[in-house]
């Protein structure tokens, strides 16, 4: 047999067709299946169980081995903990790019060497280049379905022993692969949201959590016009859920979250989607981490500050430790702190940091 890979498959298409291209290409593929979450993990939300039962089906087509491991533990720990203490903060996290680095890249990686492996692979849409012993984070071929956003915390190490299968290919590709194969999962739906959240309402999701500390919504001009649940159940940005309708002498546009003042425990919003206080031409990021160094203060980049949005012109005033300033050429739109912006030369995914 050929070099040992586990690939982390979680019961859909992607991963099913990673271990597939990885077994005809001659490795010695082994599947792994990772449970992160326990806590009311209930069929009516969680898939965790169909999951396996998928990953299980995939695996014997394949004809290679799948073994289940619980991280839930090391998950509540490293990303859980971290996800609720940003909350608190009033601050809107991606627990996405955490559980990248800190389970998938991490405690995966721990035990698949355990079992043998030399490196692993997932069927994230992502590919990784070396240059001259450096190991690059490149863009995903399909842009649509490009997930280099959530792997920029990866480092050199992870990299050197990570395999992207369909880094190069698009997600039709991929289907198509799984359907001429006879994978059971090769046509089933995407999953959507948070792993351990599934499909349950988010802001019930987080009452079982974190307390409720209602507080004032107000206009920038000092109106009050509603109560809020508390800060950390919305994100800037947000239109649904605010509670407020049109008031005297407004128009009738729709409300938007356009920030959190803490000291007062109050919501400021404003009505239309181009409200100026919705857009910020430069940003301040936190705890960076930069997957072949980190990029001087007056370069150009591209940059995301979500991942579902274009790449946006940029230039870096400020570049120290694991601080970073970045100024836009045109203002970026509801900039949220907590997330990620991440930078690009290209295809190339130099990292990021956290939006303070």
């Amino acid at each position: 047999m050929g070099e040992r890979i586990v690939v982390g498959m979680s019961g859909g298409v992607d991963s099913a067709v990673a271990a597939l291209l990885l077994k005809r290409a001659g490795y010695d593929v082994v599947g792994l299946f990772m449970k992160n979450w326990e806590d009311d993990d209930t069929d009516e939300y969680c898939s965790t169980r169909q999951d396996l039962v998928d990953a299980a089906a995939a695996a014997d087509v394949i004809d290679i081995e799948l073994e289940a491991v619980n991280f839930a533990a090391e998950y509540k720990d490293r990303v859980f903990a971290e996800f609720l203490r940003e909350y608190r903060a009033g601050r809107t996290p991606n627990p996405d790019v955490l559980c990248n680095a800190e389970i998938k890249f991490k405690a995966f990686l721990d035990h698949a060497m355990e079992l043998g492996a030399t490196r692993i692979a997932t069927g994230h849409y992502a590919r990784v280049a070396e240059k001259n012993g450096i190991y690059e984070l490149h863009r995903g071929s399909d842009p649509a379905k490009d997930q280099s956003y959530f792997l920029h915390r990866l480092n050199q190490a992870q990299l050197s022993r990570v395999l992207f299968p369909l880094g190069g290919l698009r997600k039709t590709e991929v289907r198509k692969i799984a359907a001429e194969a006879h994978l059971p999962n090769h046509d089933k739906k995407d999953s959507t949201g948070i792993c351990f959240i599934g499909e349950r309402p988010f802001r019930e999701f987080l009452n079982k959590y974190l307390p409720r500390e209602p507080g004032a919504i107000m206009t920038p001009q000092g109106m009050r016009v509603g109560t809020h649940i508390g800060l950390a159940f919305y994100t800037i940005g947000q239109r649904k859920g605010i509670g407020i309708g049109g008031t005297k002498d407004k128009s009738g546009d729709p409300w938007y979250v356009a920030q959190k003042d803490p000291g007062s425990n109050s919501l400021i919003v404003v009505q239309g989607h181009d409200h100026p206080l919705l857009f910020k031409r430069s940003l301040r990021a936190l705890d960076a981490s930069w997957i072949a160094g980190a990029p001087a203060a007056g370069s150009t980049h591209s940059a995301k500050t979500r991942y579902r949005q274009a790449d946006a012109p940029c230039l870096v005033t400020r570049s120290e430790d694991d601080e970073i300033g970045v100024e836009f050429a045109q203002p970026q739109w509801a900039v949220t702190p907590g997330q990620s912006v991440v930078l690009y030369d290209g295809a190339v995914c130099l990292g990021g940091a956290i939006i303070s």
